[in-house]
């Protein structure tokens, strides 16, 4: 080999090799430091796309199981409101059966008003308890939409005619006006319909607003998510009652945080809750319900029927609970491993990486000594020249 001093092979080689322990070595401490293998993409392009999807998947699912605790929540609400209806129910067959028998006196102050006066009051609870029983400010029984509104009378046809003089009335949230329909003696509902579709027009009625005649009933609606109120007159009608829908608030949505619909469920809690009201349960409100023993009797079916419409729709609640609650489970499985997955992937092996640590720290130190010595060598050729 020649003798040069222009140029140190052996010192840039050594330089060379000592820069790249400094960059494994700082590295390694960026590592030890954090607890994570992947500190920037350039660490593991692959490994940190794989980690950043799982980490969505993890927090979707992760809200996702709060998600269905809250569905859980307000359907054990609804089902303790069921269980008081219940006993109310219960206390009402009491009540029906003893008004049934003869012997009763009746009159003003008779027994049989005695017992009609606690049966009146058990059915205006039922009612107050469908009105306030909420969870999270949301009422559990009503999941109505104020835009769709269903005659009590059926057997209507468009070309039935409506009752001279009667009113029929129309709020719409979302023009802030107010449609009323006046019929006339000669007044059917096919003229109803067609000034509902005037107002839309004109702009007193929302877009979307209609009356159809469906299964012989009347149904006002807004078919978009105005809400409206309606109300009538009309005996031919009936009340107009709001009409339960499904989906609304009372729905929880569970996903996990990819575009694929196949993922993604929606969990109707609504539908498996009625709305609470002695009107939907067909109970008898008369202030001579059980003033007289046939009145009782009738009574006594009716309240039979709506205790087994509250047992029913508590068994659709349990069956949503027991739901939720496996939706809730599969979530956390799924959470315990996507989270090992992630953890393989960016979590820093420490054993490995202390015994990484050693070794650069040792090729540091042997690095310096060798560029120190390749340094010195150079100095060889000056006792050419003394």
């Amino acid at each position: 080999m020649s003798l040069t001093i222009l140029n140190s092979v052996s010192s840039l080689t050594a330089e060379n090799a000592l820069s790249t322990t400094q960059a494994n070595l700082q590295k390694t401490l960026n590592q030890m430091s954090t607890g994570l293998k992947i500190n920037s993409g350039s660490d593991d392009a692959a490994g940190l796309s794989i980690a950043t999807g799982m980490q969505a998947n993890i927090a979707a699912l992760t809200q996702s199981q709060q998600n269905a605790s809250n569905g859980i929540g307000m359907l054990q609400t609804a089902d303790g409101a069921l269980s008081q209806v219940t006993t109310l129910l219960n206390r009402a067959v009491t009540l029906a059966t003893e008004a049934s028998n003869g012997g009763l006196t009746t009159g003003g102050n008779s027994q049989g008003a005695a017992l009609n006066g606690e049966f009146q009051s058990i059915l205006t609870e039922i009612n107050q308890i469908g009105q306030t029983t909420d969870f999270n400010g949301q009422n559990v029984f009503s999941t109505t939409s104020t835009s769709d509104y269903m005659s009590t009378q059926a057997s209507i046809a468009t070309s039935t005619a409506m009752s001279s003089g009667s009113l029929t009335t129309i709020t719409d949230a979302g023009t802030g006006g107010t449609f009323v329909f006046k019929a006339s003696a000669a007044s059917k509902v096919t003229d109803l319909q067609a000034a509902i579709t005037a107002a839309v027009t004109e702009g007193t009625l929302s877009a979307g607003t209609e009356a159809i005649v469906t299964s012989g009933q009347l149904e006002i609606k807004n078919t978009g998510s105005i809400g409206e109120s309606v109300s009538t007159t009309d005996a031919v009608f009936g009340n107009m009652n709001a009409v339960t829908t499904a989906g609304g608030a009372n729905s929880v949505f569970i996903g996990d945080g990819t575009s694929n619909s196949s993922s993604l469920t929606q969990i109707n809690t609504a539908s498996s809750a009625l709305t609470l009201t002695t009107a939907n349960l067909n109970l008898p409100v008369t202030t001579t319900t059980l003033a007289t023993a046939a009145g009782a009797q009738a009574a006594l079916t009716l309240i039979t029927t709506a205790i087994n419409t509250i047992s029913a729709q508590r068994g659709a609640i349990g069956a949503s609970v027991n739901r939720l609650t496996a939706a809730n489970d599969v979530m956390s499985n799924a959470v315990t491993n996507l989270q090992s997955a992630t953890n393989n992937i960016e979590n820093a092996d420490i054993g490995q990486t202390v015994a990484n640590m050693t070794q650069y720290n040792v090729l540091q130190s042997t690095g310096m000594a060798a560029l120190q010595q390749s340094n010195q060598a150079q100095q060889s050729v000056l006792k050419l020249v003394q």
